[in-house]
């Protein structure tokens, strides 16, 4: 019996293919050839890990009912992030949280993901395998399966280990209608939590800074959250989850979006110790950094209250805030009052304060 090894990495002998070598290997070019390499990739790294009824029929898409009567909502999201692992996450659970997050935002029930992958040519296979089985415990935790995907391969040096894009779709109850588009003067601004988790440690990590105490990222996924808000009100206007340029820049996009402005209270917005103290330290903001498993609600002052309860009641928004109201303003400014007694304009984000932050 002859053994040959094909320009695919797989060692093939009268129909037997070798076990992939996870814990020595990496990617090749045949990986993205759509050969056998290719199809030993995708059985033994992504099937193995997202095993689903869609997986398995192994067509290019995935076929699936949505309830009669519904509004659908489609969200797609690419993820870049450096370093891939950072304390609390790493790029594949985060691009598990951040697609369902976008579908969230939008009042909506997310259903499936659809996920792509672009490999670099000498990546370990071992931290694939550990990227995409982080994945699938994020997407089984949130009830959100990945259906479909793609996996391509670029030559090394015309890549960065590993680039995810994912792409998710939802349902909007009946009811409701949340839109950037909906704030109105008197409504009241609401933070799930604290600001700024992210961004720092993502940061701590790529640079090897080393705080007193582990930074550890926020990221979450918040559909339960936010099934919960509109349980407690139908009546929410806007939800936003401020990843990149943080708060300060959702907070400006909802304000052109809707045409109005906002008041805030500096003291009314959580930021932890550590946080404040790491950004003071490198010269940030930490309104402009980025957060992962937080969002703003803009809601009606009548339904101010029972929202703010019911997301202090769960996991994912025990730190929630009242952090200000919506204000007629034609020029749209986000203004807030400081600390110190006086008021300043929180503007949008000027260049790029923390680059490949997710």
């Amino acid at each position: 019996m002859n053994a040959r090894d094909d320009s695919r990495g797989s060692t093939v002998r009268k129909g037997y293919v070798r076990p992939l070598d996870i814990r020595h290997g990496r990617i090749d070019m045949g990986h993205g050839a759509g050969g056998r390499a290719a199809a030993q990739l995708i059985e033994e790294i992504f099937l193995a890990a997202f095993d689903n009824p869609w997986l398995r029929q192994g067509n290019d898409g995935a076929s699936f009912a949505i309830p009669a009567g519904h509004r659908m909502v489609m969200a797609t999201d690419a993820h870049v992030i450096s370093p891939l692992f950072f304390p609390g996450g790493d790029i594949g659970c985060l691009s598990v949280h951040g697609t369902v997050n976008d579908v969230a935002m939008m009042g909506a029930r997310p259903l499936y993901l659809a996920a792509s992958f672009i490999l670099e040519e000498g990546f370990p296979l071992a931290e694939l395998q550990r990227i995409v089985q982080s994945m699938a415990a994020a997407a089984r935790e949130a009830g959100v399966p990945v259906v479909t995907g793609d996996t391509k391969v670029v030559e090394q040096g015309k890549g960065d280990g590993v680039f995810i894009s994912t792409t998710g779709v939802g349902v909007v109850p009946h009811g409701v209608d949340v839109s950037g588009a909906n704030a109105r003067a008197g409504d009241v601004v609401l933070l799930s939590g604290t600001m700024g988790d992210h961004g720092v440690a993502v940061l701590s990590q790529r640079e090897s800074l080393e705080f007193e105490t582990t930074i550890t990222s926020d990221t979450a996924a918040l559909h339960t959250l936010v099934a919960a808000m509109l349980d407690a009100s139908s009546a929410i206007r806007v939800l936003r989850d401020p990843t990149r340029g943080g708060l300060a820049t959702t907070l400006n996009e909802i304000a052109r979006q809707s045409g109005v402005g906002m008041l805030l209270d500096e003291a009314a917005i959580p930021v932890l110790p550590e946080v404040d103290a790491a950004c003071e330290l490198l010269g940030l903001d930490p309104l402009y950094v980025a957060n992962e498993g937080k969002l703003v609600a803009v809601v009606p002052p009548d339904a101010a209250d029972a929202v703010l309860a019911a997301m202090r009641a769960h996991p994912h928004g025990a730190n929630a805030a009242r952090i200000g109201i919506v204000s007629e303003d034609p020029h749209h400014f986000v203004q807030m009052n400081t600390r110190f007694g006086g008021r300043r304009v929180v503007d949008w984000l000027s260049g790029e304060q923390l680059p490949r932050i997710c």
